[in-house]
């Protein structure tokens, strides 16, 4: 018997990440459990500034012919690697935050005067929509992107699974369930959404990154079996 810790995540990892893992003598089985594509669409009606809530939004609007047109807009976005993405092509975000929530809370505490126009998927949360709407925030909603959900059945025995977003959970929830594993989650969203499966005790089976991106979701693993 290994008595070495094996975790799966439920993306694909960057070797770099993977390696971190490995040296701590985790064992890593890794699987998409959704895809992202570029969606086709068109840009009209754009509101003063724009809105990103994921680097899949921006990536299909980098691939846009009008694109140079739209990096005299401002910006606004959710998660520090959204922004690292804008900063490289040109943008100037003028606010972000690791979520939707506290980004829709700044732009109604400080912007309220102004328009947006928010990039998403076809799977977004309503968070950010519905926030906007009941404090009268004018905006409108371009999709850019689609994510198809990619289950995939693991027989294999893991001590502990990562969890990048609340549509990964749905897709692994098709076709395996949840049984004692330690699930790591880069942030509140995605917790939420395993813990309307789990019962009240193995709640506590959850940790939450305190930076929603990828690595810091691994230095928790890291630092949980080490």
């Amino acid at each position: 018997m290994s008595d070495k810790t094996i975790i799966l995540s439920t993306k694909t990892l960057s070797p770099i990440q993977k390696e971190e893992l490995v040296k701590a003598n985790i064992e890593v089985l890794e699987a998409d459990f959704i895809k992202t594509e570029n969606a086709s669409f068109e840009i009209k009606n754009l509101n003063k500034n724009l809105i990103f809530t994921s680097q899949n939004a921006v990536l299909s609007i980098l691939q846009h012919p009008t694109i140079e047109e739209l990096k005299n807009k401002t910006v606004f976005c959710v998660g520090s690697k959204t922004k690292e993405l804008l900063n490289e092509n040109g943008f100037t975000v003028e606010a972000y935050t690791g979520y939707a929530e506290d980004l829709a809370e700044i732009i109604t505490l400080v912007y309220s005067d102004e328009s947006f126009t928010f990039f998403s998927g076809n799977l977004r949360r309503d968070t950010l929509p519905e926030i906007l709407t009941e404090n009268e925030i004018t905006f409108n909603e371009i999709k850019v992107y689609d994510t198809t959900l990619t289950p995939h059945k693991i027989s294999d025995k893991v001590d502990g699974i990562l969890f990048f977003s609340p549509s990964a959970v749905t897709s692994y929830l098709k076709k395996n369930t949840l049984a004692n594993e330690k699930l790591f989650c880069i942030g509140n969203t995605t917790a939420a959404a395993l813990q309307q499966e789990l019962t009240e005790n193995k709640i506590k089976n959850i940790k939450i990154a305190f930076q929603p991106t990828v690595e810091n979701v691994i230095d928790q693993v890291i630092e949980f079996y080490n």
